[in-house]
């Protein structure tokens, strides 16, 4: 988007109430990663934090712990649809404004095999629902998309750009 910008890490806690559902549980914990920074906002300064999940019929999907959790992930997914929710923080000094983007992903059946082949080869264990739409699975198996293919990728560029036009 022809942004200068400077990445900056944050050590959160990613755990939320139970209670939370859908795209509350990326609008709370995206603003708790902007207010971990509150500190460091300089004058001129805007910090753009997101947070993505992966939900389903039977709740939310984070990242996986391990390999086991992963495949049970993606069996969970295969052959179904399932949305995406990413959340964007903006924090200004003065400032803290918070959106959410959803996209519908569906997904062609998975073998056993195929599971295998993906978490090993691609290693999904830093991605919500244990993939990645623009690695082997998005190129292979996600039949459709409706909404933002950036959304499920984990930052809604379109709707960010236009929110950062009003700051």
């Amino acid at each position: 988007m022809g942004l200068s910008f400077e990445v900056v890490s944050t050590d959160v806690d990613e755990s939320f109430d139970p209670k939370l559902k859908g795209s509350e549980i990326p609008m709370y914990l995206s603003e708790k990663k902007a207010l971990s920074l509150k500190e460091k906002v300089q004058t001129d300064d805007v910090v753009i934090t997101a947070d993505t999940i992966v939900w389903t019929d039977h709740g939310v999907l984070n990242k996986p712990t391990d390999t086991s959790d992963a495949e049970r992930m993606l069996k969970q997914l295969s052959g179904k649809s399932h949305i995406v929710y990413t959340a964007v923080t903006l924090l200004t000094n003065s400032s803290i404004k918070s959106f959410f983007d959803e996209t519908e992903v569906t997904f062609a059946a998975l073998s056993a095999d195929e599971i295998d082949y993906y978490i090993k080869a691609c290693k999904p264990f830093d991605k919500a629902g244990s993939y990645g739409a623009q690695d082997w699975i998005g190129l292979a198996k996600i039949e459709s998309l409706r909404g933002s293919y950036f959304n499920v990728m984990g930052l809604p560029t379109h709707k960010l750009y236009t929110e950062l036009l009003k700051i």
